[in-house]
């Protein structure tokens, strides 16, 4: 019984922590300044960048104040209540380091593309069997993840 009770509560929360995983972002079509796709389109999986649409992504070596401030807002939102901006796993991985940890197009391929990265990316396979839970499509648009990345950056002491 007990059994029973548990299973019935772990899909419970499986349940309600998914997210609509087919919505398309109207902008994923239209390259954003921040990042330039090959002319062939996608190139093949790569371990550094992940599976998604960022390819390259241009990172300034001082914080975006006004990207990193939207990003808080959307982490406020769509990000607090699985993560962590310490080294502590809550539902998901805690944010900090992390950007020292992945590349910035890993991170944002990762973001705006879960379920395609959890399904081929070795790092985020690992990141799964710790904390157990998929995470959800948020269903980041591509300046909300280059914001939220610009947040992170600021969890990690950027200036």
């Amino acid at each position: 019984m007990k059994k029973l009770l548990y299973i019935a509560t772990l899909v419970i929360l499986l349940a309600s922590c998914g997210g609509s995983g087919n919505s398309k972002d109207s902008s994923a079509t239209a390259a954003q300044p921040d990042q330039k796709a090959t002319a062939q389109g996608n190139p093949s999986y790569d371990a550094n960048r992940g599976e998604g649409k960022f390819t390259k992504v241009d990172v300034s070596t001082t914080l975006d104040v006004p990207k990193s401030t939207a990003g808080e807002k959307v982490y406020a939102v769509k990000c607090s209540s699985c993560h962590k901006l310490t080294e502590e796993k809550l539902v998901g991985p805690g944010w900090k380091g992390v950007t020292s940890r992945h590349a910035v197009e890993w991170i944002m391929n990762f973001a705006t593309n879960p379920d395609a990265m959890l399904d081929k990316d070795p790092k985020a396979q690992a990141m799964l069997e710790i904390c157990l839970v998929r995470m959800p499509n948020q269903n980041l648009s591509d300046d909300d993840a280059r914001n939220v990345y610009e947040f992170m950056r600021k969890n990690d002491g950027v200036k």
